[in-house]
């Protein structure tokens, strides 16, 4: 039984969290956290999202504060760090400053050149040196002719994968077969309507990219996984340390975890809604679930709370209705 939306706006706290640096367009992060029986849950879609998209995120929560997680395999789980589409200088800082040896870098910023791709990926490589592994993820913002270009102009830095290059499966498909780097897919799974029964995800992905809150919580996740059958990579969708502790949970939940996690993203945030926070150390993450500090966490406005709650309260509409929104 899922419980009412009365109970699980009772004692929800909000947040608002200033980012460092510009991030998916945004300098800020906010949400709601939830308290029930099993601990805390986060809620926290993006701004853009609609009422059906934000019940996932919901029945994320939900998992989280009222049922709990399975049991996990591994208590310890490799992370990378994340490079924003920022200078060469910077980029090269954030990863001598991050002691991971997996980096995650964006490119195709709206905006920006090919050129600042190579000059930004070029010097996450030289300040990892030639053992370390380059991820870049182009959030679909390329056709597949600029990401044919775009791939083996960046190539020379040798890539371990390139996330969700064009936005289409079908366009990731055909990308697939003309270059030999290897695919991860992300807003084309967490995006559909049904991310069991993605038309075409074979034919497009290598990797699969899972994030907790957009597929509806860790066990959502796990099942998908299982379906797909193709190595996954555990992601954060910009989450508090409550919703990093969501994906850990996940990664150390899979049987197998061939890749880094992109859960190091806690160090995005100014500051955390614990104050133990889930930031990586020597590139890793122990499976833990840090307890929010209440006051820290009391960051609204009384305006922003009630916008917050009626996001819920449509979320929480959809995650009900019975025509089979998610």
């Amino acid at each position: 039984m899922l419980p009412t939306a009365d109970e699980l706006l009772d004692g929800a706290l909000g947040f608002v969290i200033p980012l460092k640096t510009t991030f998916r367009g945004t300098r800020v992060r906010e949400g709601l956290l939830l308290r029930g029986p099993a601990g805390w849950g986060e809620f926290a879609p993006f701004p853009e999202y609609g009422a059906d998209e934000s019940a996932r995120w919901l029945a994320a929560a939900i998992e989280a504060a009222w049922i709990g997680w399975p049991d996990p395999v591994r208590m310890t789980v490799p992370v990378n760090a994340i490079v924003p589409a920022v200078s060469a200088a910077e980029a090269e800082r954030l990863v001598r400053a991050s002691g991971c040896t997996t980096v995650k870098v964006k490119v195709a910023e709206p905006g920006q050149s090919l050129d600042a791709d190579v000059a930004r990926v070029g010097a996450v490589r030289g300040a990892l040196g030639s053992g370390g592994s380059i991820r870049v993820d182009a959030n679909g913002s390329w056709s597949t002719g600029e990401a044919t270009t775009a791939i083996r102009t960046l190539s020379e830095f040798v890539l371990e994968y390139v996330e969700q290059p064009c936005a289409s499966l079908v366009e990731c498909a055909t990308l697939r077969r003309i270059v030999d780097i290897p695919i991860a897919i992300d807003e084309g799974l967490r995006k559909a309507e049904d991310p069991h029964r993605v038309i075409g995800l074979r034919e497009a992905a290598d990797v699969l990219v899972l994030k907790v809150s957009p597929l509806g919580g860790v066990r959502p996740a796990l099942a998908i996984a299982e379906t797909y059958r193709l190595s996954c990579v555990v992601s954060s969708a910009l989450d508090t340390s409550v919703g990093l502790a969501a994906g850990l949970a996940l990664a150390a939940s899979l049987p197998e975890l061939p890749y880094a996690c992109g859960l190091g993203s806690g160090r995005l945030l100014a500051y955390d809604v614990a104050s133990d926070r889930l930031l990586p150390r020597d590139g890793t993450l122990d499976v833990r679930r840090p307890t929010p500090d209440t006051q820290a966490a009391v960051a609204m406005s009384a305006e922003q709370m009630a916008a917050w709650r009626q996001r819920l309260s449509a979320a929480y509409a959809s995650l009900n209705d019975p025509t089979g929104a998610p």
